[in-house]
């Protein structure tokens, strides 16, 4: 007989997309704006945690990526 897994459900979080209201796109230039959509161990958060609107997590998360590219952004968390 197979054990059944508890699993744990976040919290959603509703969407109220902070870049739709305020008129603007995620960008890698605003990299302090970034750090608020990462975790402390430099992990991207997801859309349900954020509320942020599908295509600007898409947009958002190509960001980080190009800030942590050009070196403004962590890859792994500071000790």
């Amino acid at each position: 007989m197979k054990k059944r897994r508890t699993i744990f459900i976040q919290e959603r979080v509703p969407v109220n997309c902070p870049f739709c209201k305020e008129g603007y796109e995620p960008s890698y230039k605003k990299y302090n704006d970034l750090k608020k959509y990462m975790t402390e161990r430099a992990k991207i958060l997801g859309r349900a945690r954020t509320g942020i609107c599908a295509k600007h997590q898409r947009r958002l998360t190509v960001a980080i990526k190009h800030a942590r590219h050009l070196g403004l952004l962590p890859f792994v968390p500071s000790v």
